[in-house]
């Protein structure tokens, strides 16, 4: 497949916050293969862990965020879309198509945080 065809995204998933650890682990890997076995490739991926919901969804007020970019052709955001509304582990997700300034914008942000768990060592 030609990289050119290639676009990025941003995929934020909100999990379910009754998930077990090791549930919400084999969620991410379950979406992360699935994109690279359709063509895509990881670029990052940050678990956020448990967060407060600006509002409450399906009477829960937390969620367990996951935060995923990569790179894959357009059909496969339809087919993702698919197997994450099937799943009644997701609560909420959105994929965002990234531009050049959001790449950049989201490289400075992970060398930023990079940065800071580095001095806070």
């Amino acid at each position: 497949m030609a990289t050119e065809n290639l676009q990025s995204y941003e995929l934020m998933v909100i999990f379910t916050p009754v998930l077990a650890e090791e549930d919400y682990k084999a969620a991410q890997k379950k979406f992360a293969d699935f994109i690279t076995e359709n063509g895509g490739s990881i670029t990052h991926q940050e678990a956020w862990g448990l967060r407060s919901l600006a509002f409450p969804i399906a009477k829960k007020t937390t969620g367990l965020y996951w935060l995923l970019e990569y790179k894959a052709p357009s059909d496969v955001n339809a087919k993702l879309e698919i197997q994450m509304n099937r799943n009644e582990h997701i609560m909420r997700h959105m994929v965002t198509r990234l531009d050049k300034y959001a790449l950049e914008y989201s490289i400075r942000r992970r060398n930023k945080a990079a940065a800071n768990t580095e001095t806070a060592s």
